[in-house]
């Protein structure tokens, strides 16, 4: 018995017998017909349950307050991680209202990228001689950058007047820490000359009012040739050395130089406002001798105050 059975394809008489050969595999309707098949209807649009999207909404609020926190814990570290990590903050007044007229990308160049945390500048000063120039800087910052400002009062200090406690004006508004590119942080404490601190794990203290002014004025991207900052070095260093700490002779002598470079100039390095100018104007107004400064001095120093950023810091002194 054979396994299967083959239909033949010849006769009886050997004759081919005729098959129906298939002119394709298969058939689809034509895609092209004047009349199309109606299309199907859209599925139906699942309802989103109400709770669902409640804990949804929740779960971003509480992502967005953890993000916020964190910022506020990393700037918070910067500050107690310093040699003042005894500090006590008797009074802390902040001020929001900084405009913001350039972008982050120029701190990011300068300082450094800290993705999450805010950059903090942490400044120590005696409230017996205020650096008038770093409340000056401070002002010059806040028109290009969005800085969040605090003053603090150290437990070395008894009393601070008023008028310095808000120097950097009222509190008007709350924003989230990470909307801000710097943070500017007073604090009033008995130190022989200014500290400063940007960071805290790689950069020594920076000491003294002119060189951290020289630090602050750099963050507004003024750029010099050699000869320019040369001439700016020096006349900060002859403000902070003779002017303010030298014998009434020396005093004297460089009164007589500015009289002369302003003779030349309507600021003392150029044509333009300068660290230079900054530094000198704070000590004449530290030492208490703008009034017996000769006649170019005296005008000098009007079309500084006439400036935004000094009148403010000149009503301190009132």
């Amino acid at each position: 018995m054979p396994m299967y059975k083959v239909r033949p394809f010849h006769g009886a008489g050997g004759a081919v017998l005729a098959e129906q050969l298939p002119t394709c595999m298969y058939h689809l309707p034509s895609l092209h017909s004047q009349h199309p098949p109606a299309a199907s209807p859209p599925p139906p649009q699942e309802e989103v349950d109400p709770s669902l999207q409640a804990l949804e909404a929740r779960q971003e609020l509480i992502l967005k307050r953890l993000y916020e926190l964190k910022s506020a814990v990393d700037g918070l570290s910067k500050m107690t991680q310093t040699p003042d990590a005894d500090i006590d903050v008797t009074n802390i007044i902040q001020t929001n209202d900084c405009s913001l007229t350039a972008s982050g990308a120029d701190l990011d160049v300068m300082l450094g990228k800290d993705y999450g945390a805010l950059k903090d500048v942490v400044i120590n000063a005696n409230p017996s001689l205020p650096p008038l120039s770093l409340l000056v800087l401070h002002n010059l910052l806040c028109e290009r950058y969005k800085i969040l400002s605090a003053v603090h009062t150290h437990s070395s200090v008894k009393s601070v007047p008023e008028n310095l406690l808000k120097c950097f004006g009222e509190q008007t508004k709350k924003q989230p820490r990470h909307e801000y590119q710097l943070g500017f942080t007073l604090i009033w404490k008995d130190v022989p000359k200014p500290q400063m601190k940007f960071s805290i794990q790689t950069m020594c203290p920076i000491e003294g009012e002119g060189n951290i002014a020289r630090f602050l004025f750099s963050l507004l991207g003024q750029k010099y040739n050699a000869v320019t900052s040369t001439l700016i070095d020096s006349w900060v260093d002859t403000a902070i050395f003779q002017l303010r700490e030298g014998s009434s002779k020396e005093k004297g002598a460089v009164l007589r130089s500015m009289n002369a470079a302003l003779g030349k100039a309507a600021w003392l390095v150029g044509n333009e406002l300068t660290i230079a100018d900054i530094v000198a104007w704070s000590v004449l107004q530290q030492t208490g001798s703008a009034n017996a400064a000769p006649t170019n001095v005296q005008k000098w120093m009007k079309s500084c105050e006439n400036l935004a950023p000094f009148s403010s810091i000149l009503k301190l002194l009132k």
